[in-house]
């Protein structure tokens, strides 16, 4: 059977990596990789660290493209590309544009979909904007759906998703982890060479979603400031995203403080090393939420809301919310409270086990077996 990964961002790269070695490994698969590359030096860096080489490569980054351009130049893109191998089936990840227009592309030459992380909810369609509707495009195209957890489960079938196409398999990020954090590692960033990861106490910082963009992320990186200046043995590093209007804040509020650093983003490894000799970390990505509690850190989450509930049920993240009050009283008692520090630090990631991967790939098996 062919199978065709598509993705476009960093973050399905990292949680699709593991996956498509996975795939390429199985002799009874022919694997197809098709990146659109709605990031570009972003996922280049990830295809290099886990050596992996896209058959087609649509290349749609442009400087500040919308999302109706990148909807198009997808969906256009993608088009003769699935035409020309007529794959058995399309892997998309999560939910991003590029997964919810492949998803669509492919629906439109009828080929069946398979939703990688499918089922994450906020029921917030504007939040986040526009990855919360991209999920739900995606799972009423999808024809299997990839659960990590059994409460993601639970959502798709209160959505009339047929049971048997379910599949809780944990998320492929902790895969991917486990491989990257394994590997000795040393920092080739400045910054961060110089740090004194042994008696400092480091909180990473990462914030750039565009419904945080103004009075909230204002209020964050607020809050995030008031600790650095209270908190002398605090460091705390911000690999800063792209988004000029996102450095354009991060400089206002955060600029000039001795012990707050802001550095160029960070490729995948060197994230996963900081955040393993990270303190806590506080952040607005859903990634992170299931990455870090695998590195036994807290992570103070800065949104209203979140579609992973498993973290915080489980106690390994807060939801710390966009007000500067509750964001620093809540990052002031990791650094005071020991016992509301080890609650977290050690508390059971709700993520999986690191074998999501090798259960997407039978699932596919079998599905096929009993098309056949």
């Amino acid at each position: 059977m062919k199978v065709m990964s598509i993705f476009g961002t960093r973050p399905e790269a990292i949680k699709m990596a593991p996956l498509v070695q996975a795939l390429e490994a199985d002799p009874d698969i022919e694997s197809v990789l098709c990146v659109t590359a709605q990031h570009r030096s972003m996922l280049d860096q990830v295809l290099e660290l886990f050596n992996l080489t896209p058959d087609y490569d649509l290349n749609i980054m442009k400087p500040n493209q919308s999302i109706s351009m990148i909807t198009s130049n997808v969906l256009l893109g993608l088009e003769p590309i699935l035409a020309k191998e007529k794959p058995d089936m399309v892997l998309v990840h999560g939910d991003t544009s590029t997964s919810f227009v492949a998803a669509l592309a492919a629906f439109y030459q009828q080929i069946k979909v398979g939703h990688v992380e499918a089922g994450l909810r906020t029921f917030d369609k504007y939040s986040p904007f526009p990855e919360e509707m991209n999920r739900l495009l995606t799972g009423r195209i999808a024809e299997l759906h990839f659960a990590p957890t059994e409460r993601n489960r639970q959502n798709l079938l209160n959505e009339r998703v047929r049971d048997n196409t379910i599949f809780v398999t944990g998320n492929t990020v902790i895969d991917a982890l486990l491989h990257v954090a394994g590997k000795p590692y040393e920092f080739e960033d400045e910054t961060l060479k110089a740090l004194d990861f042994d008696h400092k106490r480091v909180i990473t910082v990462t914030c750039h979603r565009r419904e945080n963009l103004g009075e909230h992320m204002a209020n964050i990186f607020s809050a995030i400031a008031d600790i650095a200046r209270e908190f002398s043995d605090v460091e705390v590093v911000y690999p800063i995203h792209l988004n000029p209007k996102v450095r354009e804040e991060a400089d206002r509020y955060l600029g000039g403080i001795p012990n707050i650093h802001m550095i160029e983003p960070l490729s995948y490894q060197p994230m996963v090393n900081l955040m393993a000799r990270s303190f806590f970390i506080l952040t607005d990505s859903g990634g992170l939420q299931e990455e870090a509690p695998a590195l036994g850190k807290p992570v103070l989450v800065v949104r209203r809301e979140t579609e992973r509930p498993e973290a915080v049920e489980a106690g390994t993240a807060r939801l710390a919310g966009v007000d500067r009050a509750t964001v620093y009283k809540l990052a002031k008692e990791l650094l005071t409270d020991q016992a509301a520090y080890e609650a977290m630090a050690k508390a059971v990631n709700p993520y999986g086990d690191g074998q999501a991967c090798s259960r997407i790939v039978e699932a596919i098996k079998a599905y096929f077996e009993q098309q056949s």
